[in-house]
C-alpha cells in the first residue's frame, strides 16, 4: 500500500481542486492510501473513503507567502503538516500546490539533502516530438551552479526517469548550452562538460553530449540539465507557447464557416495535437536530492493536472525512487568529491 500526504489547501484553489483529484485517484488506485491535510472544516465535503484519512493542519501557507513566513511562523501549516507526515514515515511521499519556494524551503528544513547532493532540484517533464517527454531539471531552485551540482542533477535525473519508465533503463543525458561542439559554453558548462562525460565512462550516466534548447522539444535525449535560472525561462516560455497555438487554432477555426468545416475534417488531428501539448499530462514536478519524496503541482491545476501529480508521486514511492538516487550518488561519489576539491582550490586561488 503506497501512502501520500496531500497538501490539500495549497495552490490558487484548494479543495475545489485537490479534493476531486484525490477521489478520482483512489478510484484508479486500489493499493493506494491518501492522508488528506488541511483545515478540518474545509475538507467537510470529502466523503469517507476507507482509504483516506484527514488529518488537521490549522494555517495555510499562501501563493504570496515570503519563505521566512512559511518556514518560521505557519509551523501548523498543511504544507509543512504534509511533508512531515514523509519525515515521520506516514507517508511515503507528500504533494503540493502550493508556493515552490516555500515548499522547496520547507521540504529541506524538514527531510534534509541526501549525502553527497549539495543542493536538491526541480525536475519535471516537458512534451517532446517523438510522443514522449523529457525532463529538464533544474526548473528554479538554484540560479547559480557549479559543475558539481550540475553533475548532481545529472545523476538524480537519470534515476527519475528510470523509477517513472521501467522500460528506460539507461536513459540519454544532455547538458544545455549554446552549441553542441565541446568548446563552446561559460567556463562552468565546459567544466560541467568534462564532468559528465567522466561519469559516463564509469557507466554512472549515459552522458551524449551538449544540446540546444529546440533539442528539449525534438526529443534527442532523455533528460536535458541546466542551471535553475535557464530551465525556469524554458518550462515557462513552452507553456506560453503551447497555449498561444491552442489559442490561436480555437480562434481560427471559428472565424468563418469554411474554417469551421475544415476544423470538422482535421478533428481528429487537432484533437490528438491538444493531448499532446496538454500541460496537464505533465503536471508534477519532483524535488530531487531530499531524504524523502515531495512532488510539486503547479498552484493553477485544475483536478486532472492534480491528479497527474499524484499519479507521478505514485509512481516514483512504488518504484523506490529514494533508492535509485542513493545508489547512483554512491557510484559518482570519487567524481563528486574530486570536483567539489577542484572547485574549492580555485576558489581559494581567486
Amino acid at each position: 500500500m503506497i501512502t501520500l500526504a496531500v497538501d490539500c489547501m495549497g495552490g490558487d484553489h484548494g479543495p475545489d481542486v485537490t479534493l476531486p483529484a484525490c477521489r478520482q485517484f483512489l478510484t484508479s488506485h486500489p493499493d493506494a492510501r491518501l492522508l488528506l491535510v488541511g483545515k478540518p472544516e474545509a475538507l467537510t465535503a470529502w466523503q469517507t473513503h476507507e482509504r483516506a484519512d484527514i488529518v488537521a493542519a490549522s494555517e495555510v501557507v499562501t501563493m504570496d507567502d515570503p519563505v521566512e513566513i512559511a518556514l518560521r511562523r505557519k509551523k501548523d501549516s498543511s504544507m509543512r503538516v504534509a511533508i512531515q507526515q514523509v519525515k515521520d514515515g506516514k507517508a511515503q511521499a507528500a504533494v503540493s500546490a502550493g508556493n515552490t519556494g516555500a515548499l522547496m524551503a520547507v521540504s529541506r528544513y524538514l527531510l534534509k539533502t541526501m549525502d553527497g547532493i549539495d543542493r536538491p532540484a526541480i525536475a519535471s517533464q516537458l512534451p517532446n516530438d517523438q510522443g514522449g517527454a523529457t525532463t529538464v531539471l533544474d526548473l528554479g531552485a538554484n540560479v547559480d551552479c557549479l559543475p558539481e551540482h550540475l553533475l548532481q542533477f545529472a545523476v538524480m535525473g537519470t534515476a527519475l526517469v528510470t523509477a517513472l519508465d521501467s522500460k528506460n533503463l539507461e536513459p540519454s543525458v544532455g547538458l544545455l548550452n549554446i552549441g553542441e561542439e565541446a568548446i563552446k559554453g561559460s567556463e562552468v558548462i565546459k567544466r560541467t562538460g568534462e564532468l559528465l562525460r567522466k561519469a559516463g565512462d564509469a557507466n554512472a550516466i549515459y552522458f551524449k553530449g551538449n544540446v540546444e534548447g529546440n533539442d528539449i522539444f525534438k526529443g534527442g535525449v532523455d533528460i536535458v540539465v541546466c542551471d535553475g535560472f535557464v530551465g525556469n525561462v524554458a518550462l515557462k516560455t513552452s507553456e506560453g507557447l503551447a497555449a498561444m497555438i491552442m489559442g490561436g487554432l480555437k480562434k481560427e477555426f471559428k472565424r468563418n464557416i469554411f474554417t469551421k468545416l475544415a476544423a470538422i475534417v482535421a478533428y481528429p488531428v487537432i484533437k490528438a495535437l491538444m493531448k499532446r501539448m496538454d500541460h496537464r499530462r505533465y503536471n508534477g514536478a519532483a524535488l530531487l536530492g531530499l531524504r524523502g519524496l515531495v512532488f510539486k503541482s503547479h498552484g493553477s491545476a485544475d483536478s486532472i493536472g492534480y491528479e497527474h501529480a499524484l499519479n507521478r508521486a505514485y509512481d516514483a514511492a512504488r518504484n523506490n525512487l529514494l533508492d535509485r538516487v542513493q545508489g547512483r550518488i554512491a557510484q559518482t561519489a570519487p567524481l563528486l568529491e574530486a570536483a567539489s576539491g577542484a572547485s574549492a582550490s580555485a576558489s581559494t586561488v581567486a
